[in-house]
């Protein structure tokens, strides 16, 4: 398989890349020009693409060929760089191509989730103050998703919780919707972000899905019982 990875710099995106190296995919990479040396640990394995991430010319000359496209949505500034990566990506992307995209728990595919306080005043307080510094755009990522959703792409939107770093506890587990009971410890390992995301490229369980994940080592995932490894649209454990 041959894998382009948008935003590979990044710690998600260096995550990301390992784990595909460790599956045996060709990866290209797509960075900005000043990252690119964050990328030298992967030099000889990869081929980096330096670039905008939100430039077309670029993702469309990185995602040529490719099986599947990983996308670190970042709702940098306020110029519309989540559409302007999104949009490319969905545009260029070979027909068939799985599409496997990043954002967080505040995106919502059916308007089913339930959010906790904390959460709708983060979204309503620091989104605005974010953007009115410039600094970065929540709606923008929202408009990313929403085209996203409504493309007739092979797609699937990686929500991810509260992120720390650490070993591996293994692939996360999911569920459709924020609110229910085993994404209640809101943190996720970032290493199994993007182990997660990986993994959904040869998972078609995932096609046009929105999976809000969170560390299966966490105590909310713990709580839940092994009898019940699928139910509600839930995964506990591995997704293949």
């Amino acid at each position: 398989m041959k894998v382009c990875i948008v935003g590979a710099s990044g710690k998600l995106g260096r995550y990301m890349v390992q784990h595909s190296l460790d599956r045996g995919y060709e990866v290209v990479g797509v960075c900005r020009e000043q990252s690119v040396e964050k990328l030298d640990a992967f030099r000889g394995r990869i081929a980096v693409i330096p670039g905008a991430t939100d430039d077309r010319e670029v993702i469309e000359r990185a995602v040529a060929g490719c099986d599947g496209v990983l996308v670190v949505l970042v709702p940098r500034g306020v110029h519309g760089y989540s559409t302007g990566t999104a949009q490319p990506v969905l545009d260029h992307a070979p027909s068939g191509a799985r599409l496997v995209f990043s954002c967080g728990w505040h995106i919502s595919l059916d308007g089913q989730d339930v959010y906790s306080w904390k959460l709708k005043a983060l979204v309503k307080i620091a989104g605005p103050l974010a953007r009115l510094a410039r600094f970065a755009d929540l709606d923008d990522q929202v408009e990313a998703c929403r085209r996203v959703f409504a493309s007739d792409t092979r797609w699937t939107v990686v929500r991810g919780s509260d992120l720390e770093e650490g070993e591996s506890q293994g692939l996360p587990v999911w569920s459709r919707h924020v609110g229910d009971p085993i994404l209640e410890s809101n943190l996720t390992r970032r290493v199994d972000f993007a182990l997660f995301m990986v993994e959904a490229l040869e998972n078609d369980e995932f096609v046009h899905e929105a999976p809000a994940i969170v560390g299966r080592q966490t105590p909310s995932a713990l709580a839940q019982s092994p009898a019940n490894e699928l139910f509600s649209g839930r995964v506990c454990g591995n997704v293949s």
